[in-house]
């Protein structure tokens, strides 16, 4: 085998099974494996370019007669929160925010296993245990962060942060030119702090901070109500034929 034959990723195609998002459909997903041995430009580049990340596989949907889904990256620098995103910000003002390496708690997996119960009973994530949570976190070979919110107590000046609620926590890619989300949860009980808006309107911020131009969110799926949440960011470009394109509502 050629050093070249060595470096390129070869890529297989799954069997069809039904479609976790569009009722009646198929759905098939083109996956690589990503190896140390593979350069890290190319591991950047599959993932800017619309495939996805779980633990050390990147895949991308391979459905015949389908393309609903749709790669989404939200432009940060050009972004202006609307009205009610604002209010999504300031209802956290009290949520202290810590990134780390990739590293799994008993915490976390509590909050995991609460959120899959009430969102995603019935979903691929339903039977996952305290060790298949630990591989999804660390099972990396790209630069990845997990991010954990807290809520400040009322005696927050007689505990340490690191001691506060775990209410979300985000699991996320460093790429060249931004942030990936990979997955994220958080405490269903709290629904009047839109956790999950607020998560991904925190790390657009992050982001701009960091002085990169792109939050990419994943894919939307046209017809999917999980999904319709990923097209309330703007402005934001869509993966097609042509490449990253504006995507204009």
């Amino acid at each position: 085998m050629t050093e070249q034959q060595k470096n390129f990723p070869e890529f297989y195609v799954t069997s069809a099974q039904p479609c976790p998002y569009l009722e009646g459909r198929l759905e098939r997903k083109l996956f690589t494996h990503l190896t140390h041995d593979k350069p890290a430009p190319l591991i950047d580049n599959l993932l800017k370019g619309g495939f996805r990340r779980s633990q050390n596989i990147a895949y991308m949907p391979y459905c015949e007669g389908c393309q609903a889904c749709v790669s989404v990256r939200v432009l940060v620098d050009q972004i202006a929160f609307t009205k009610s995103q604002k209010r999504v910000l300031n209802r956290n003002r009290d949520v202290s925010v810590k990134r780390m390496p990739a590293r799994p708690t008993a915490e976390q997996y509590r909050l995991f296993r609460d959120y899959i119960n009430a969102r995603h009973g019935d979903g691929g994530m339903a039977d996952m245990s305290v060790l298949d949570y630990a591989i999804m976190v660390e099972d990396s070979i790209v630069e990845t962060v997990i991010t954990e919110y807290r809520k400040r107590p009322e005696n927050a000046l007689d505990t340490k942060s690191e001691e506060w609620p775990l209410i979300a926590t985000a699991l996320c890619d460093r790429l060249s030119n931004g942030m990936s989300m990979v997955y994220s949860f958080y405490d269903v009980e709290r629904a009047d702090r839109s956790l999950g808006t607020y998560m991904i309107l925190e790390h657009i911020e992050y982001v701009r901070r960091m002085g990169l131009p792109y939050l990419y969110l994943g894919y939307w799926i046209d017809g999917s109500r999980k999904m319709s949440y990923k097209t309330k960011f703007h402005p934001q470009e869509h993966l097609g034929q042509n490449g990253w394109e504006r995507y204009v509502k």
